[in-house]
């Protein structure tokens, strides 16, 4: 079976656009809120259209090696192209993003039917009753904070390495959200979640049981300005100190996966090795005034974290079991230049996943000319890795979102 070329998926996409230009009342929007809307001449329906890419260029040092000779390397980091808007009523709301570069394609295996990985989201948000809102289709799953701001909207040039550790990423299935006030300002969003557990695109088999997320967020001082707790840096000058306290767990029940349903498969002499993976997330975003916090901590355990053949013998893979913790916070010296800095811990168990400690610490420079739609930022980290060779990046990247 073959399937369409990158190259063809986009000249459909854009030529069923521009035939609905042609068909629909029509709006341009400024910049940063999309190429343009279409609105159903009936109003039943809306779709604003939008594109956004990152440009990345790296440099690292071993630092036991000196400064000379880094190894580097450009490329276009991420690219988007996401649809969203209402169909037939306001209350039912839907999202569709597609991943355009190689790392958001990357993954293609068996179980994807070796197919890139186009999607990133495509899912319904249907709002039944009044503070409920109930959500089917792929997208993020309620994990850890630093995981669900976009990648639009990230403080820093890319997430930490907490996040790839211990972040649970995108899956199909349900979610329920619902928030109530316990005071005019003490505002409190609760989600429930029911994942297939296996990641984002699998589309053949659902090796083990299913993946169950909830997520709890409370907010004592009322809630940010739009959507603040899930947009990095204080871009909009909070007036009242906000803050935002939340606990996370999911539970994947029977995980053939190093990372939940993350990392790669556990396979051994009669299919693959299965165990019941649970991870803790804690995290707080706080903002006053163009100063912000954010802090994450994490921990997953396994209740076999050695997978094993049918005979007990050991396969070599095991469950990344351990801890991480991410400090970060920023200031904005004027309406456009933000300084940031963060610290990160990433703590495995050794003795199960023989890697070390691993201790980041990053620098990090930031100009907004239409905030998040259109920056540059750039950062240094350095990372003391446990029982290995210590690692120093330098990295830029232009961001633009239309």
């Amino acid at each position: 079976m073959q399937f369409p070329t990158l190259r063809k998926v986009v000249v459909l996409i854009i030529m069923c656009a521009f035939l609905s230009i042609q068909a629909q009342e029509t709006n341009a929007p400024k910049f940063g809120n999309g190429l343009f809307n279409l609105i159903g001449k009936d109003s039943t329906f809306t779709m604003k259209v939008g594109l956004r890419f990152q440009t990345l260029a790296i440099s690292k040092w071993d630092v036991s090696n000196g400064l000379s000779n880094p190894e580097s390397s450009m490329l276009i980091r991420r690219s988007r192209l996401k649809f969203d808007g209402f169909a037939f009523s306001p209350k039912l709301k839907y999202k569709v993003e597609l991943g355009l570069s190689n790392r958001d394609q990357a993954g293609a295996s068996e179980f994807t039917h070796d197919a890139p990985r186009y999607i990133l989201d495509a899912v319904l948000k249907w709002n039944f009753s009044g503070n409920f809102v109930l959500w089917f289709g792929q997208t993020k799953l309620p994990g850890n904070r630093e995981r669900l701001i976009s990648s639009a909207n990230m403080q820093m040039v890319d997430r930490s390495i907490l996040n790839s550790n211990f972040n649970i990423d995108r899956d199909m299935g349900i979610q329920l959200k619902h928030h109530f006030n316990l005071s005019d300002r003490f505002l409190v969003k609760e989600t429930v979640s029911i994942a297939q557990g296996e990641g984002r695109n699998i589309t053949t088999g659902n090796i083990g049981g299913h993946q169950y997320t909830t997520r709890i967020e409370l907010f004592p001082f009322g809630d940010f300005a739009s959507k603040g707790d899930y947009l990095g840096s204080d871009l909009k000058f909070e007036k009242d100190p906000k803050l935002s306290l939340a606990f996370a767990y999911d539970f994947n029940n029977n995980a053939s996966k190093t990372r939940s349903n993350q990392g790669s498969y556990m396979y051994n002499d009669t299919g693959f090795f299965s165990t019941n993976i649970s991870t803790l997330y804690f995290d707080a975003m706080y903002k006053h005034n163009g100063f912000s916090f954010m802090a994450e901590y994490a921990n997953r355990n396994a209740d076999d974290a050695l997978a094993k053949n049918s005979d007990g013998s050991l396969t070599g893979d095991a469950v990344q079991v351990g801890n991480g913790l991410n400090l970060q916070t920023g200031y904005l010296v004027s309406k456009t230049i933000e300084v940031s800095a963060r610290y990160t811990n990433v703590t495995l168990d050794k003795k199960i996943t023989g890697e070390g400690a691993e201790n980041e610490y990053t620098l990090g420079v930031s100009k907004y000319m239409a905030g998040h739609k259109l920056k540059v930022q750039t950062d240094l980290s350095y990372t003391d890795i446990g029982f290995s060779t210590n690692k120093l990046r330098f990295r830029l990247q232009v961001d633009i979102h239309f």
